[in-house]
């Protein structure tokens, strides 16, 4: 099956300053795609580009639309949830619903209003008497009832406390997702997607700099707890990453056999975390 969004040269410049840097890389269906990248390292600038937001250079197809071109078709089979909720402060939760029903042909009214009946929201309660919190889930309950192909999601839970962030990818893997839907999701919030995540995209000073299944990173990377007296022969295997807990040195390995790893230390997966601080290192400098 084809690609849901497929970039080849992708390349946005401001002026002197490159935002994306001539990136390819392709994005199947039915997979829950992790876009992680340090501020200013083109994440946001790329869904930009893919939802037709933005001028660009190079090749972009998103569902088998050019958002330069074909942005009106493409919308119609996307949906789009960014950091800051920007609503009226006196629209009321019916009249969203009653907009969205009026402009977007997927739309589910009652699937809706289900959603909107297990949280506080009511249909007469207006933006402005709204925790952030119950705006989000507001925003969820709008898209989650249009049945759109491609979800974008851009800091989704950005300033939410916890409860509302597990309680968002909850609802969003049990009422949402399915193997006909992909979804895409920039956050700095990275132990709380991992679980959910199929592929990873690390992207850095506007390119990508890993992109690979979650089945293919937990081959592929080891994470070895290595005692004093092995740290020679550990290091003598080049690990792409070094750091000291309890005293004790933690090294990350990519590609190296785990048997052999296993005689020099305690192995386990790195986490997404974990793998993005080594794979980012040096960006802040």
């Amino acid at each position: 099956m084809s690609a849901v969004i497929s970039a080849r040269g992708l390349s946005k410049h401001y002026g002197k300053r490159t935002a994306v840097d001539g990136i390819d890389f392709d994005i199947a269906p039915g997979r829950i795609v992790g876009l992680i990248g340090p501020n200013g390292s083109g994440k946001t600038t790329t869904l930009k580009a893919a939802l037709g937001l933005i001028p660009f250079e190079g090749q972009l197809s998103v569902l088998g639309f050019d958002p330069r071109t074909q942005r009106d078709d493409l919308m119609k089979e996307v949906c789009f949830i960014a950091d800051v909720a920007i609503l009226p402060r006196w629209l009321r939760v019916k009249d969203a619903i009653d907009f969205v029903e009026g402009v977007h042909p997927r739309f589910d009214r009652k699937k809706a209003e289900r959603y909107v009946a297990n949280t506080k929201l009511k249909p007469e309660m207006k933006v402005k008497e709204m925790s952030k919190g119950m705006i989000v889930q507001l925003h969820l309950a709008l898209v989650m009832a249009i049945d759109a192909k491609l979800l974008v999601l851009d800091e989704p839970t950005l300033g939410l406390d916890i409860i509302y962030r597990k309680q968002f990818y909850q609802n969003l893997l049990e009422d949402y997702f399915d193997e006909q839907k992909t979804i895409v999701i920039t956050t700095h919030q990275v132990e709380e997607v991992e679980h959910i995540l199929t592929d990873l995209m690390f992207i850095r000073e506007g390119r990508i700099v890993l992109a690979a299944s979650m089945e293919e990173i937990g081959e592929r990377y080891t994470e070895v707890m290595v005692p004093a007296d092995k740290v020679g022969a550990a290091n003598a295997l080049a690990p792409i990453d070094q750091r000291t807990v309890f005293g004790k040195s933690v090294m990350l390995f990519d590609g190296v056999c785990r048997k052999q790893l296993s005689q020099l230390g305690e192995t386990r997966n790195p986490s997404v975390a974990d793998l993005f601080v080594a794979t980012m290192k040096g960006t802040y400098a």
